[in-house]
């Protein structure tokens, strides 16, 4: 009879040991796959989308969110949609026009908030999870002449929740050595707007073409992809938030246009995304690359989790 109830407490202890998944956006096919860490056992989780480009996982309410960039990036059709973590029980929390070019997206747990970047909107947003409150707080332009400005748009976005703080990429033009990284509180200060206020930090600046970002909260330091031209673009960087700036440090290069990125902080390994169809993983300090899939169409946001 012991040996009965070690063994069933063994089985129970394997069942609930956690498994690792990714969970990768393919905007060419509009669909969203999750798979092993390896690339194996791969499935379709959510189809038919529409321009997807960021996603955010919430395992403990057992739910994945993503950004739908609409019909075409000039027409003010974004939207956000949530679903269960296996696709059932789809829907969309913020309907198309609630935001216009929706991009990477981070979950703010502590404060019950999805916040992300809107390219053409030329905004920082955010929202409750149930995809009500929409409201900007960060606006880096408005309207047709200022969206012809590639300098505004905003693409990738981080939180510091330590500091309280949201770091986010203004790509600049293709590869133009324009793209700036800025930081900013996650509370506008009093008596200002989004559009002027006065804690917005830049943190670097020309840079070849920022995109998604990600925060090693352990070691305070923050990662990005570049889908700019070499030999600075088309590369991982990765910088500490808390030391004084110096320059970036490269730890991957020769991606075809990287776009999306995320962080295994307890297993030290990043995985990441190009519009090339290639998924890498890599060790937190770039060593041990490797290109574990590759032709997969053209692939944006990547998300890691333990189910």
């Amino acid at each position: 009879m012991t040996e009965g109830l070690a063994t069933k407490s063994k089985a129970t202890s394997a069942r609930k040991s956690p498994v690792g998944r990714l969970f990768v956006l393919e905007l060419s096919s509009n669909r969203i796959y999750s798979m092993q860490p390896d690339g194996s056992d791969r499935k379709i989780v959510v189809p038919d989308c529409s321009l997807p480009d960021g996603i955010a996982i919430d395992v403990a309410a057992g739910h994945i969110y993503w950004t739908n960039m609409g019909s075409s990036p000039s027409v003010n059709d974004g939207s956000i949609e949530r679903a269960d973590i296996d696709g059932k029980n789809r829907r969309v929390i913020v309907p198309r026009g609630g935001t216009f070019t929706p991009k990477q997206i981070q979950l703010d747990k502590r404060n019950g908030k999805l916040i992300w970047c809107d390219r053409e909107g030329m905004r920082v947003m955010r929202c409750n999870l149930d995809g009500s409150q929409v409201e900007t707080l960060v606006e880096a332009g408005r309207g047709a002449a200022d969206r012809r400005n590639q300098n505004r748009w905003c693409v990738g976005i981080t939180i510091d929740p330590v500091r309280e703080q949201i770091y986010w990429s203004q790509k600049g033009p293709d590869n133009g050595e324009e793209g700036r990284i800025l930081r900013a509180g996650l509370t506008i200060p009093k008596g200002e707007t989004p559009a002027n206020r006065s804690d917005i930090e830049v943190f670097f600046d020309h840079l070849p073409e920022p995109i998604d970002l990600e925060l090693d909260l352990e070691k305070r330091v923050l990662y990005w992809t570049d889908r700019g031209d070499p030999p600075r673009g088309n590369t991982v960087n990765r910088a500490s938030i808390d030391a004084k700036p110096q320059a970036p440090e490269i730890i991957i290069t020769h991606l075809m246009e990287g776009i999306g990125i995320a962080l295994d902080v307890p297993g030290d390994r990043m995985f990441v995304t190009d519009f090339a169809g290639s998924i890498y993983s890599a060790k937190l300090d770039g060593s041990g690359e490797r290109n574990f899939l590759y032709a997969q169409g053209n692939l944006t946001g990547v998300a890691y989790t333990e189910l």
